[in-house]
Formats: C-alpha cells, sequence, structure tokens
C-alpha cells in the first residue's frame, strides 16, 4: 500500500516519512507522485482534497505519495518541491501559493524530467503537463449574481464591500474578474476593496473592521471571495454589533459556512465537487509516472486542461447539493447548536 508524509523541510525527513525507496538525487521514480498543497487555513486542503487524492492514488496500484503542505509560504513551497524531486518523485502534483513564483518549481522540476500539474491553480509559466481546476471566472459570476440579487431584495441604499482573494493567487484574479463583470453593471457602489493577503481570515477581519468603522451602516453587503474571507468579514460585523447583518458570500462550501448559512450569517457559498477534481488528479499523475500520454477537453495557455462547474449554493439549496453528493452528511451539518435552523430550512 502507498504510504503518505506529513509536510517536511528535508529530503531525509519527506522519504522516511513515505518510505519511499531511495532512487539516487533527482532521478525521477516510477511509483512516488508528490501532492504540494498552498495552505491549511483553507480546509478544503485537508479535509478533502489530500485525503481524496491519496486515496484514488492508492486505488490505482502500489504508489508513494509525498505529501507537503507550505502554509501559504511560497518559499516554503519551493523548499517542499525540491525536496520531494531529490527524494525521487516522478511526478508533482502542484497548487501554489504563488502562481509566478512557483515557475522556478516547474523549470526544476522539467530540468528533472518530472512532468508538473498544476492542481486548482494556473501556474504563471513553464512546461506544464496538465492543468486541472473550476471554470474559476463563472465562480465569480455565481457568487456575484447571487450577491446583487441578495443584496437588492434587503438594500436600504447602502454600499457595498468587496473583500478579494490573495493576490498572488492566479484564481483570485478570475475570481475577481467574473465578480466585476456583474458588480459593475449591477448599479451597486463599491464603498471599498481589498485583495487579501494569503486569503487570511484575520486580515480579511480587520480590514472590515476598519471599514466598518468608516462607513457603519452605510454597508449594505460584502463581497467575500471565500468562506474563509466571509468568515473573517462577518467576525467583524459581529464585534461591531452590526445588525441585520449585511449579505456576505462566500465559496468552497466549508461546514461552517453552510451552518453560518443556515442561520443566516452568511447568504451564498459555492460548491465546488473537489472529488472529482483530486481524483482526475491522481489518473492524470499515475499516467505521468508510466510516460502515458494524457488527452484533455480543451487547453489553457497551451496546457492541456480540464475546467468542472460550480455551483452557487444558499439556504435552498444545501439538500439537493453538499449533502446529495456526500460533501457533508445532515448529522455533520446539524449539530445540536444548529438543530433549529435545520427544521426551519428542511435539512434532515
Amino acid at each position: 500500500m502507498a504510504t503518505v508524509a506529513t509536510a517536511v523541510a528535508t529530503a531525509v525527513v519527506l522519504a522516511a516519512c513515505t518510505g519511499a525507496p531511495s532512487h539516487g538525487e533527482g532521478t525521477p521514480a516510477d511509483d512516488t507522485i508528490a501532492l504540494l498543497l498552498p495552505d491549511a487555513k483553507t480546509a478544503r486542503y485537508e479535509t478533502f482534497d489530500r485525503p481524496l487524492f491519496e486515496a484514488r492514488v492508492a486505488e490505482l496500484g502500489d504508489y508513494d505519495v509525498l505529501y507537503a503542505n507550505a502554509d501559504q509560504d511560497a518559499a516554503k513551497q519551493q523548499q517542499q518541491a525540491e525536496s520531494a524531486l531529490t527524494a525521487g518523485a516522478g511526478v508533482l502534483v502542484l497548487d501554489p501559493v504563488d502562481a509566478n513564483a512557483a515557475v522556478s518549481i516547474v523549470t526544476s522540476a522539467n530540468a528533472r524530467g518530472v512532468p508538473v500539474i498544476s492542481y486548482d491553480r494556473l501556474v504563471a509559466g513553464g512546461d506544464l503537463a496538465y492543468y486541472i481546476s473550476f471554470d474559476n471566472e463563472k465562480v465569480g459570476v455565481l457568487q456575484a449574481t447571487a450577491f446583487v440579487e441578495g443584496v437588492r431584495e434587503s438594500d436600504d441604499g447602502g454600499g457595498i464591500l468587496m473583500v478579494n482573494g490573495s493576490p498572488t493567487d492566479s484564481n483570485a484574479a478570475l475570481f475577481k474578474e467574473g465578480a466585476h463583470s456583474v458588480i459593475d453593471d449591477s448599479g451597486l457602489r463599491v464603498l471599498a476593496e481589498y485583495d487579501t493577503p494569503g486569503w487570511n481570515p484575520e486580515k480579511a477581519q480587520e480590514w472590515v473592521a476598519g471599514q466598518i468603522a468608516q462607513h457603519g451602516d452605510a454597508i449594505a453587503g460584502v463581497y467575500a471571495a471565500n468562506d474563509a474571507t466571509a468568515g473573517g468579514a462577518i467576525a467583524a460585523l459581529r464585534v461591531a454589533n452590526v445588525e441585520p447583518l449585511p449579505i456576505v458570500t462566500g465559496q468552497d462550501a466549508e461546514l461552517s459556512a453552510i451552518q453560518r448559512i443556515l442561520t443566516g450569517d452568511q447568504y451564498m457559498t459555492v460548491y465546488k465537487a473537489i472529488k472529482p477534481q483530486a481524483e482526475l488528479a491522481a489518473e492524470v499523475a499515475v499516467k505521468l509516472l508510466h510516460g502515458e500520454e494524457v488527452t484533455a477537453p480543451l487547453e489553457i495557455e497551451g496546457t492541456p486542461a480540464t475546467l468542472l462547474d460550480p455551483v452557487a449554493v444558499t439556504v435552498d439549496d444545501i439538500m439537493d447539493t453538499v449533502v446529495a453528493d456526500g460533501f457533508w452528511s445532515v448529522s455533520e451539518i446539524c449539530t445540536p447548536a444548529y438543530a433549529d435552523a435545520c427544521a426551519a430550512a428542511g435539512i434532515g
């Protein structure tokens, strides 16, 4: 059976934690895949992406998965990639912390004959073997469409805040572009806009708190690019005793976000079916490991690519999306603290 490593700083520790065989420095292995994820603050990576990827690899054969999480540190991710290559990884599955900085990882892997799959976020250059993600501009469109509708239903003439994603995340630019394509034509007034470093919810909370101090009751809605930043924004609104809460968006269908939607603290999220994404990445990685040809339905910047469809989720869609897909169970969502909210929403 394949073995799994935790994040590491050196090739020696990485190989020891995974039980990876010695292949000789810089020599790609025929049974070793490295999975390099960007952070732990975004709940999906440790909760879904990693275990789903590892499980599918194990189903496909006796392969080692060298796993590392960069904790939103681009330099650390560079070190982790070099460690994986030195340990003999034959394929890198890379979700970059910084899309531009990660080009050096791709270049280093290419120099050793190791293909790189750009996972979830597109690396901003280099010779990539495959790109697997969601239609990220559509994510922003879905968020903004629901957001505009919600604000219009509840607005008393106020303006909106935009809490965007990390400036080093290539996907964040696409979410922002998609959102602006709707918001800019909506007639809503943007009071202020912020690109959240590292998707850090504490930084989002701090910025929103400053905007509340400046704009007060004039805030009719907060476009938040993901559930973590939405949580930060809502925390700031709660601390400031803002009532009623303005419309707040999100993304990733985190459990806490689904529960906030049930209580009315958050208006919507975007559900991305991570299981097919992680499993396809595993399947492509194994094929590349054996030098097999891989095909894709489209090309993006010259790279074979698959983009999956995201889905908007409000309180009315929970049963038909995240519950129906087994992403979250009713028992996970409807803990005692949320039992009344679940009953009111018909969850169960």
